[in-house]
């Protein structure tokens, strides 16, 4: 029964493959959707691969389809990553207040006049910050008034100059404002984002080493004499975070350890992953750069428990802590989300 439930749910993720052409010359990418002259790649993309899964319940791979082992474009999945490079920082003694405003830390890149200077670590992880300001060529507005699958709709026209308010008062996805929270990380690290991820968090869990987090072209800054990579928290204008389905895995693993490796090693503390799923006030699926099912908002069909890296195209990582379960699935049309998941969750329940 188990096998054929399975089998029903991979058929039906492979019969509803994103809309996305495989390929970055055709319908590809977030960038094609703005409004000029925001509408243009500033660094790399990549062909994409076919829709892509990985069922683990308690530390088991129960199926798998497409190609787990290509490392492919997780969009947007990364905020979570940079969510854990946050948690690095706070464990390390970096940034010991979520609640402290930037400039303290970080002064004079971009945090100190203004509503900017009122803006604190948590607005930026809760995406509450109304930061102002242009970051590698493009201003918080281009993400004005953006439509998300899974969040309020706007009262807007994507792009068009909206009035801002004061930091933690208005919840809004902008991926400017993601880049500006990558930025003040990398200050604060004064190391390459990608290089703190694959020291404290990839290696330790397992992963491989055919990821790559790449920056814009132009995001490259300098640091105490010497050029490093500003890496982008999703792939909204090219670059990005490239990694397998399995790796992925690995990482939802972790999560669901609440911090810990297979071997049982603390690799973020357990507090700072359980305030990833507190969920923000203004926004209450949302976390710590995290999708939250509160109130089974987003997928009805899924316990309220379960959490989510959600990327354009349409890309998930589901940490499903009831079930002791993660699920990675990739390039599926993001409309047929709910109804895949209840089917896994069908065939892992009849094992």
């Amino acid at each position: 029964m188990q096998d054929a439930l399975m089998q029903q749910a991979i058929q039906y993720a492979q019969e509803h493959e994103t809309l996305w052409d495989r390929s970055i010359d055709g319908v590809f990418g977030v960038h094609q959707q703005d409004p000029p002259p925001w509408n243009r790649l500033l660094g790399p993309l990549r062909d994409r691969g076919p829709v892509t899964g990985v069922v683990v319940v308690d530390g088991e791979t129960v199926a798998s389809w497409g190609e787990p082992e290509r490392a492919d474009l997780t969009f947007s999945v990364a905020k979570m990553y940079l969510a854990l490079v946050a948690g690095v920082a706070h464990d390390r003694g970096l940034l010991p207040d979520v609640d402290e405003p930037v400039r303290a830390r970080v002064p004079g890149i971009g945090f100190d006049s203004g509503n900017n200077a009122l803006i604190t670590w948590r607005h930026l992880l809760q995406q509450t910050s109304e930061w102002e300001g242009e970051r590698f060529g493009v201003p918080d507005q281009a993400d004005h008034y953006r439509a998300v699958t899974f969040g309020a709709p706007p009262a807007g026209v994507k792009g068009e100059r909206r009035p801002l308010q004061a930091p933690g008062t208005y919840w809004e996805y902008n991926d400017v404002r993601i880049n500006q929270l990558s930025y003040a990380l990398l200050h604060l690290f004064r190391k390459p984002l990608p290089e703190v991820f694959r020291e404290a968090v990839l290696d330790p869990i397992g992963a491989s080493d055919s990821w790559s987090w790449v920056s814009y072209d132009n995001a490259w800054v300098n640091i105490d004499g010497e050029m490093m990579p500003s890496v982008p928290g999703g792939s909204h204008w090219g670059g990005g975070m490239s990694i397998s389905s399995l790796d992925q895995a690995l990482i939802g693993q972790m999560l669901l350890n609440e911090g810990r490796s297979r071997e049982r090693k603390q690799i973020i503390s357990q507090s700072w992953v359980r305030a990833m799923r507190e969920p923000c006030a203004l926004a209450p699926y949302y976390g710590y750069l995290i999708w939250l099912n509160e109130g089974r908002r987003m997928f009805p069909s899924l316990p309220a428990s379960s959490y989510f890296g959600v990327g354009a195209g349409s890309s998930f990582t589901w940490v499903e802590p009831e079930r002791r379960m993660v699920v990675i699935v990739r390039w599926l049309n993001a409309a047929h989300a709910d109804t895949l998941f209840a089917k896994i969750l069908a065939s892992v329940d009849a094992r």
